[in-house]
């Protein structure tokens, strides 16, 4: 049925050529399709690149901002926590020379979220100077949460002297 069919010479060059051209096409179409993906993500990568060098900053400004932001020690189990937060208080009252009744720790912790809510009260009479200083340093306490409670009573005599209640809080376990 089938016979033997002879190929010439010029029917095997057609052949290659046509070879040559399925060959191109399939080239064609892959590298097209990859040139397109490796542009792309040439394009995502310039975009990160500008977004990282928007955020870069010089060593000296980093450290900077480093500084500024206040360190947190993560909460420890209830009993740790309060004396170390309790020490740690105790340690910036007496940084700013201020003298102070026994730190109180007030009862009725409350739950928020999975952490319990330490609060602790100094009761003092100090400068208000001395008053303003403890505040400002309140900050570099690693166990602070939030200042809860800030009374300042001026006392009538000497309007230098102050009578300070506050009341600090902190998380524990």
């Amino acid at each position: 049925m089938f016979g033997k069919i002879k190929i010439t010479e010029r029917d095997k060059r057609a052949l290659k050529l046509g070879v040559i051209g399925v060959i191109l096409v399939v080239v064609f179409v892959f590298a097209s399709t990859w040139h397109e993906t490796w542009k792309q993500a040439k394009q995502e990568m310039a975009s990160v690149e500008r977004k990282l060098d928007a955020i870069r900053v010089e060593p000296r400004r980093q450290a900077a901002l480093l500084g500024a932001v206040p360190v947190f020690e993560m909460p420890q189990e209830e009993e740790l926590q309060k004396f170390l937060f309790r020490d740690k208080l105790n340690e910036q009252i007496k940084r700013v020379g201020i003298k102070s009744n026994p730190l109180d720790i007030l009862s009725g912790t409350k739950k928020e979220g999975v952490y319990k809510l330490l609060r602790i009260k100094c009761t003092a009479r100090c400068r208000f100077a001395q008053a303003m200083d403890l505040l400002a340093a309140l900050p570099e306490n690693p166990y602070l949460v939030a200042v809860e409670e800030l009374r300042i009573r001026v006392d009538a005599k000497n309007r230098q002297e102050v009578d300070m209640d506050l009341v600090v809080s902190t998380f524990a376990k």
